[in-house]
């Protein structure tokens, strides 16, 4: 059996949400700090943070900033700000990673696939030709070749 060492992830492993009854994209939105939110741009309606469980790196969501779940009681400015960050972060991405294509939607509904079914937000994945190892597939484990915080200067640059 092959092993793959990254001690690193254990801090990332052991620091699952705290339980609570509130909406950690409520209090992201509210947060003062925004690199320990990971939010690397806003707009009056919306902002856009980094997926702390991230699919790859640079995995961006737009929230906008209401608690609302479904897409049709979303306030239409709202919409348009959160669109409006998904063409910027297109944008960084495509500049900083050199991204190829993004893989970009939202889960409406938990059975739909909503991780956070009352606070809608739109996934932004950046994807590289070829990008699909054997990791996912053979041994179910993605591999982040760099750090959220890494990410956050790097894209934080690219949306200030």
């Amino acid at each position: 059996m092959d092993r793959l060492w990254a001690p690193w992830r254990m801090a990332y492993l052991t620091s699952g949400p705290a339980p609570s009854s509130r909406c950690f994209l409520c209090d992201t939105r509210t947060a003062l700090d925004d690199r320990a939110g990971l939010v690397v741009a806003r707009r009056a309606h919306a902002f856009l943070v980094l997926n702390a469980y991230p699919y790859a790196s640079g995995h961006l969501m737009a929230v906008i900033n209401s608690h609302v779940g479904p897409v049709e009681r979303v306030d239409p400015a709202e919409l348009a700000d959160a669109m409006a960050l998904v063409q910027r972060a297109t944008t960084a991405l495509t500049a900083e990673y050199r991204a190829d294509g993004f893989n970009i939607g939202l889960n409406q509904g938990q059975v739909a696939g909503a991780g956070v079914p009352g606070h809608l937000h739109i996934h932004i994945v950046p994807r590289w030709q070829g990008d699909l190892n054997f990791m996912p597939v053979l041994g179910e484990v993605r591999v982040m070749p760099e750090a959220l915080e890494r990410t956050w200067e790097r894209l934080r640059g690219q949306l200030a």
